[in-house]
């Protein structure tokens, strides 16, 4: 990613690489709204209620599910329960813990379109709250009804992206705004772990000396293959099935220092 122009360096920072992560079928190995949907009767919402989903407005769908399950009598403690009980992603956790255990070199953030409620209670659950900087997600809370409420992250302007988040904002604020704090040293490299479509915009703004960490198979892998063709893209892709597949490609750029 181009970082804004700066030559002034403050003392030698220890953190050279930014990764980031997207949370549902990324962290975690589906999606974190189908793991709460199943605890309907049926295990499904009705036809009625998927047929009213607009395309892009993924909060706003999301809002209508989460009052029908309150509706339905789902309580705040089955949706914990079973936002805690989704697997991690393959090799995930290992990648976490090699990334724990090279804090002097990464810094961790998650950027993700899920809500703040599922990912805190997840990476609780899972103890590697403490490994992430920051999370960027859509706020969520439970009200005096027992009903999880769900606001919109920001709001934008991209064509690409829900109307809710822009992933790539997100990413160009962030990496702006930690140069500043870091008295103008930029991140050495950034990495941007991800699986679907509303990845491959942040990955845009990555540059020549980034990776992309594509799931192999999964939307962001398809679309950016395609991408790759054009000049426009500038990152290195890498595909990963598992967590080890990103620590080897980490340790390797670790042994170029």
């Amino acid at each position: 990613m181009t970082a804004p122009s700066n030559s002034v360096h403050s003392e030698p920072r220890e953190q050279r690489f930014l990764v980031l992560f997207d949370f549902d079928e990324t962290i975690i190995g589906e999606s974190s709204d189908d793991a709460v949907i199943r605890l309907l009767p049926g295990q499904q919402l009705p036809a009625w209620l998927t047929n009213s989903f607009r395309e892009g407005h993924y909060n706003e769908n999301t809002q209508k599910v989460l009052a029908f399950m309150a509706e339905q009598g789902v309580s705040e403690e089955s949706i914990r329960s079973a936002v805690e009980k989704i697997p991690a992603a393959p090799g995930v956790l290992k990648l976490l813990q090699f990334l724990q255990s090279r804090q002097q070199d990464f810094e961790l953030v998650v950027v993700s379109d899920a809500n703040s409620y599922f990912i805190q209670a997840w990476l609780e659950r899972a103890e590697v709250r403490h490994l992430f900087r920051k999370i960027f997600t859509n706020p969520a809370g439970f009200d005096t009804n027992g009903r999880l409420v769900l606001l919109p992250y920001h709001s934008h302007s991209c064509p690409r992206c829900p109307d809710n988040m822009c992933k790539q904002a997100i990413l160009r604020e962030y990496v702006a705004d930690r140069q500043r704090e870091r008295g103008g040293a930029a991140f050495q490299k950034v990495f941007y772990v991800g699986d679907g479509a509303n990845d491959v915009c942040p990955s845009l703004a990555l540059g020549p000396q980034d990776v992309a960490f594509t799931r192999r198979g999964f939307p962001m892998h398809r679309l950016l293959v395609e991408l790759q063709r054009s000049a426009g893209f500038k990152a290195n892709v890498v595909p990963w099935v598992c967590g080890e597949d990103i620590v080897d490609c980490l340790e390797r750029i670790l042994k170029e220092r």
